[in-house]
């Protein structure tokens, strides 16, 4: 009995890591264009020195409506060396959400890794391109490439 534990025990692990390996995105390719609005903004720290920690909060539009927001975004970006920021970003959409992580240099322009999802975004992938179109109120273009 005892020999046959560990190789139960081994065949699992296996199975478990093979199973993994295949996992897909249930979102298949796809390009979302979205803009957005800037409706808050809070710096917990000393502005633009290591370790500073930002929050932003953005209403999210569709294509058919730029009055009614059809979701939000949370953006929560930590100041590191170089002026870099480190970003996470969860894009709260009416069907599910999009997780994003980027290292940022400028917040103008940037790419971002798409990380993974709920709902109908469940394990997406692909990146995120975001494009500043003005400063004050902020607002963005957002195109998601998912690749799956």
């Amino acid at each position: 009995m005892r020999r046959l534990l560990p190789g139960a025990l081994l065949a699992s692990v296996v199975a478990c890591a093979l199973g993994a390996g295949a996992s897909t995105g249930a979102t298949g390719p796809a390009v979302i264009r979205l803009t957005d609005v800037q409706v808050s903004s809070a710096v917990q720290g000393a502005a633009n020195r290591v370790g500073t920690t930002e929050f932003y909060r953005q209403s999210l539009y569709g294509s058919t409506s730029k009055t009614k927001a059809i979701g939000h975004a949370q953006i929560v970006c930590v100041v590191a060396p170089g002026a870099e920021r480190e970003c996470n970003s969860g894009y709260i959409l009416p069907r599910g959400t999009i997780l994003t992580g980027a290292i940022v240099q400028s917040r103008l322009f940037y790419t971002a890794a798409i990380t993974g999802g709920t709902g109908l975004y469940d394990n997406a992938r692909g990146t995120l391109t975001v494009t500043a179109t003005r400063l004050s109120p902020r607002r963005e273009i957002l195109l998601f490439r998912l690749s799956g």
